[in-house]
């Protein structure tokens, strides 16, 4: 909305500033952080007023300290992120057919997240209840795999490519069926060899839509089992989405993307001011989410928020980065899947507890160790993922 500004830039010399995308997204950032920081303290207020309490910890790891005030701080913080992340992105965003698919992602995955707390409230639930566990998983492909769906309708989107960190040219590629018809000059009907290449198109679209439905959808899960220490999940996202702003903008920039051999994407230049807000609204949700934890983020913030970041990623076709840039959330939903698996196969665990944070916690590190040096790995593995742009 604020992008027009400048077209009154010969009015007033400085709203040619919004011209840029990289003002745009430091807008955005601040934008986001200050809703949060300002709404924050009246929408705790009115979460308290209504009884929204965490059950999040209830019988999940026994009696330790300040596990009685954890049940008593309000849940469903993420709402609020939801909402400063939406008005900043609105506000300093140019509205396009792809921010316009992550926009809706996140509102979509933000109600199953909402609906999953509030069973979890109204029944004074722990986290293993709420919305059954195969309802949500299928709600959050169906959203994923559609959003996969109408990324690869939208021109300039990279969806149909993979690739890996270090290496320029993408693994995976749709094949180029049109280029083929060209070239052989017949009518599709009296070709075979046409019939199977577009037989091939197709089946390899289908499989690329539900790989990239299922990065979402893991993303998504990722980060919500990724909140389970104060501050845990904010401080992750703020690197990742920061990461991940920063890539999507060079894909959009049509000289770095040349010079550093990466797919050009135009449009994915708002994706990079959404991400920002993403990042400005997790720093301003820290004020409020660092221990002692004011409040909780919960799956009205964890699912959406990670669903959008596994997209940005599916966007501009490094699924394979959003394993480094996103290190913490693999490592915490690989922890819970081999613990699974192990138990599953040979009945024994590999963990203490999982995610693997409970291990730690369990092992004797205080809830500030354990977050302070997740932190630490998300920054390291953030910076990481922005190396690979120069390391071909």
């Amino acid at each position: 909305m604020l992008y027009y500004l400048e077209s009154l830039r010969s009015t007033f010399g400085p709203f040619r500033l919004f011209e840029y995308v990289t003002f745009r997204a430091g807008g955005a950032l601040f934008t986001a952080m200050l809703i949060v920081l300002l709404f924050g303290k009246p929408v705790i207020a009115l979460l308290k007023k209504f009884c929204i309490a965490n059950w999040r910890y209830e019988n999940l790891l026994g009696e330790q300290e300040g596990e009685e005030l954890k049940k008593k701080t309000p849940t469903m913080g993420g709402s609020l992120l939801v909402v400063a992340v939406l008005i900043s992105t609105l506000l300093w965003g140019v509205m396009n057919r792809m921010l316009l698919i992550f926009l809706t992602v996140l509102c979509s995955l933000c109600i199953l997240g909402f609906v999953d707390d509030l069973i979890k409230i109204r029944y004074k639930r722990n986290i293993r209840d709420g919305v059954s566990g195969k309802v949500k998983m299928a709600v959050q492909f169906l959203i994923s795999l559609s959003a996969a769906y109408f990324l690869y309708k939208t021109p300039e989107a990279v969806t149909m490519q993979l690739y890996i960190p270090f290496f320029k040219d993408p693994v995976i590629a749709q094949p180029d069926v049109d280029a083929a018809q060209v070239y052989l000059m017949t009518p599709f009907s009296k070709n075979p060899l046409l019939t199977l290449g577009i037989a091939w198109t197709t089946l390899f679209v289908g499989i690329m839509l539900v790989f990239n439905g299922l990065v979402v959808t893991g993303t998504s899960n990722a980060v919500n089992l990724t909140d389970g220490k104060d501050g845990l999940a904010a401080g992750c996202l703020v690197f990742s989405s920061l990461a991940f702003a920063a890539y999507a903008y060079m894909c959009s920039h049509a000289v770095f993307a040349k010079y550093l051999s990466i797919p050009l994407a135009p449009s994915a230049s708002e994706v990079s001011v959404f991400a920002c807000a993403i990042a400005g609204a997790c720093i301003g949700f820290l004020w409020f989410n660092c221990k002692p934890a004011s409040v909780f983020m919960g799956d009205t913030g964890s699912i959406p928020l990670g669903g959008v970041l596994g997209l940005i990623a599916v966007l501009i076709g490094q699924q394979i980065l959003l394993l480094v840039i996103g290190f913490v959330f693999v490592m915490e939903a690989g922890s819970v899947m081999l613990q699974v698996l192990s138990f599953k196969l040979t009945g024994k665990r590999i963990f203490l507890c999982s995610p693997i944070h409970h291990h730690f916690e369990m092992k004797g590190w205080t809830e500030t160790q354990i977050v302070t040096r997740f932190w630490l790995i998300a920054g390291i593995c953030a910076i990481l993922g922005l190396a690979t742009l120069k390391l071909h």
